[in-house]
């Protein structure tokens, strides 16, 4: 089950809760990881970039590798969370929020040690992937992955244990 917390729409005439964002977050702070992280996304050194994507309050543990065109959540990036050697693939998208029509969810993100998010991935909201756990390409995971398992599909799945 994903840890999610609720915010309810900033103003109610709005259409959805994704209209007022700028009264949910400072919008000077979404701008700046919004530049930040869309710099460390295309940087060719991966130290540069988990130095960079740490500006935002992303926890990267030593070691942790993140592919060319990863999206990471810059609206709470703080949130995410991502274990010493893990690796997370290219173009795979890691979410720490979700705008709904009445509110915005929020959850923590992490990404144990050694954990591997296979190219193209979509991580939702709320989600804990264990410790060695392989998510297979394409997936979408929107619950918890024990560790040492091969999981995959949309939604992902445990394929089997490793």
């Amino acid at each position: 089950m994903r840890k999610l917390t609720s915010i309810p729409k900033a103003r109610a005439g709005d259409a959805n809760s994704l209209v007022g964002w700028r009264h949910v977050r400072n919008p000077l702070r979404v701008y700046f990881n919004f530049c930040i992280i869309k710099l460390g996304s295309y940087s060719p050194s991966l130290r540069l970039k988990n130095a960079l994507y740490r500006l935002t309050g992303m926890k990267i543990g030593h070691g942790a590798r993140i592919a060319p065109g990863v999206m990471l959540d810059f609206f709470w990036p703080e949130l995410i969370q991502i274990g010493e050697g893990a690796l997370i693939g290219y173009g795979a998208t890691v979410l720490a929020h979700e705008f709904l029509a009445d509110e915005c969810r929020t959850g923590p993100v992490r990404i144990a040690k050694k954990a591997l998010i296979g190219a193209n991935s979509t991580v939702l909201a709320g989600v804990c992937i264990g410790e060695s756990a392989q998510v297979s390409a394409m997936s979408l995971v929107n619950s918890d992955l024990p560790g040492h398992c091969l999981a995959g599909g949309v939604p992902a799945k445990v394929i089997r244990k490793r």
